[in-house]
C-alpha cells in the first residue's frame, strides 16, 4: 500500500464532503479545520453518495437519503439508517455495516491517502 495525492488543502472548505477518484478508486474527503478524513463515498446502507450528506457536531457524516451516523475518524455506525420511519423494519436486509475509511497525509498543504 502506498500513498497517493488527492488534491491540495485549499481545494476543501471546511466541513465539506468531497468526491475524487484515485488510481481509478472512488473516495470521499472531509475537511474538519486543518484536519482531513477519506472514506468510502457511497452509504454502506443503500449505497447512495454520502457526498450529498452533510457533517454533525464536526465529528460524523450523516447520509442524506436515510440518516445513517458514521464517525468521520473511524468510520464507526453511529446510527443505522432511520429516516423516513418505517425504514428500520427492512434493515434486518441491510444489517448496520461500518464506513470504510482510508489512512491521510497532510504535507505542506498537499492532501494524499494511503491505498
Amino acid at each position: 500500500m502506498s500513498f497517493h495525492y488527492v488534491c491540495e488543502l485549499t481545494d476543501l472548505t471546511n466541513e465539506e464532503l468531497k468526491s475524487f477518484t484515485v488510481n481509478n478508486e472512488k473516495i470521499l474527503l472531509i475537511r474538519i479545520n486543518d484536519d482531513v478524513f477519506a472514506t468510502e463515498p457511497k452509504c454502506p446502507h443503500m449505497k447512495l453518495p454520502l457526498e450529498k450528506g452533510t457533517v454533525v457536531d464536526g465529528c460524523r457524516i450523516q447520509c442524506k437519503f436515510h440518516h445513517a451516523e458514521f464517525d468521520i475518524k473511524s468510520g464507526k455506525a453511529e446510527q443505522w439508517a432511520c429516516f423516513p420511519p418505517g425504514i428500520q423494519a427492512l434493515n434486518f436486509i441491510r444489517g448496520q455495516k461500518d464506513l470504510q475509511t482510508y489512512n491521510v497525509k497532510n504535507e505542506d498543504g498537499k492532501i494524499s491517502i494511503e491505498l
